[in-house]
């Protein structure tokens, strides 16, 4: 499959890791995610797992809730979601259910990665809708500031 990376994903997925750091230094693991559509973001989560004792609180959740929000509904066609770090089972489904277009995530998730990497929930020709999924961009940064935010806690 060919992997298309348009000019502006990287400016995309800055701004996830932008909020990957801002959830390190809230002591959360480093993960960030922004939902744009027509250009613009939308929707922006990091994680907050601990702040909110929340196991569902995923950055691409928090982000998705935020995009249902601006666009008035829980379908979200024709929006790309970039995130630092390739989604789990949960948050592959939430961004499958929300009928997005595109998935663009950094690094891959050799554990839980549900777009490609483990399953590959977001292309399963089984389920209604897929997704196109580009992985890899900034996938160094996104791995240095995961490996930085561990070595801190050992």
């Amino acid at each position: 499959m060919t992997r298309v990376v348009f000019p502006r994903d990287e400016h995309f997925m800055r701004l996830a890791l932008a909020l990957a750091v801002e959830a390190a230094e809230a002591g959360e693991v480093p993960i960030g995610c922004v939902v744009v559509h027509d250009g613009e973001v939308i929707g922006s989560g990091r994680n907050e797992r601990e702040a909110l004792a929340d196991p569902t609180a995923h950055a691409e959740i928090l982000a998705l809730r935020a995009a249902a929000q601006a666009l008035g509904g829980w379908r979200l066609p024709g929006t790309a979601v970039y995130c630092t770090l390739e989604p789990c089972p949960m948050c592959a489904g939430a961004i499958q259910q929300a009928r997005v277009g595109r998935l663009v995530y950094g690094a891959p998730d050799q554990k839980v990665g549900s777009a490609g990497s483990v399953v590959d929930t977001l292309r399963d020709p089984r389920l209604l809708h897929r997704v196109e999924v580009v992985g890899g961009v900034l996938a160094e940064d996104s791995i240095a500031v995961l490996q930085d935010f561990f070595n801190e806690r050992r």
